[in-house]
């Protein structure tokens, strides 16, 4: 594997994540760099040594991924180092889990029961924004699935 297309790679991903997600660009390095490291599980100081960055930053990187639940982190017997690698299910809770999404509507029911029946832009916004949020609740988990019906029929053409 080509180191500095690996490094290059982290870099994009890196500054994608900085600039999106408002995410310390080396959080999105280890994910870009996770995504296409070999062995596919890597220790926090081959992640340093691969990303030429110090082993603090790397486990502030891990913490903030494992809230995320975007990498899982194993250690096996009668190893005295923890294994970080991708988990391919923590893709399903960025952004489809609806449970953020009905709580957002709730907090702002609330905002709608404090402006009462006034007819205002501040009403409408909360009304739009509230609808939005019920909406996605609703229809995230069947764009999931659905999605997943899709990626296994990919798959299935490629054998």
């Amino acid at each position: 594997m080509n180191r500095d297309k690996v490094l290059i790679f982290a870099d994009h991903v890196g500054r994608f994540y900085a600039q999106r997600y408002g995410f310390p660009p080396v959080t999105g390095r280890v994910i870009g760099y996770l995504g296409v490291c070999e062995p596919a599980q890597q220790t926090i100081n081959d992640i340093a040594d691969a990303l030429l960055t110090s082993r603090s930053a790397i486990n502030n990187a891990i913490k903030q991924l494992e809230l995320q639940n975007l990498i899982i982190r194993t250690r096996p017997a009668g190893t005295r180092a923890d294994l970080i690698g991708f988990n391919p299910e923590g893709w399903k809770g960025a952004g489809f889990d609806p449970s953020e999404y009905i709580e957002m509507a709730a907090l702002l029911r609330e905002g709608l029961e404090i402006l009462g029946d006034t007819k205002s832009e501040r009403r409408e916004a909360l009304e739009i924004a509230m609808s939005l949020n019920e909406y996605l609740a609703e229809q995230l988990p069947k764009i999931y699935g659905e999605f997943m019906t899709y990626h296994q029929n990919k798959q299935n053409t490629k054998k």
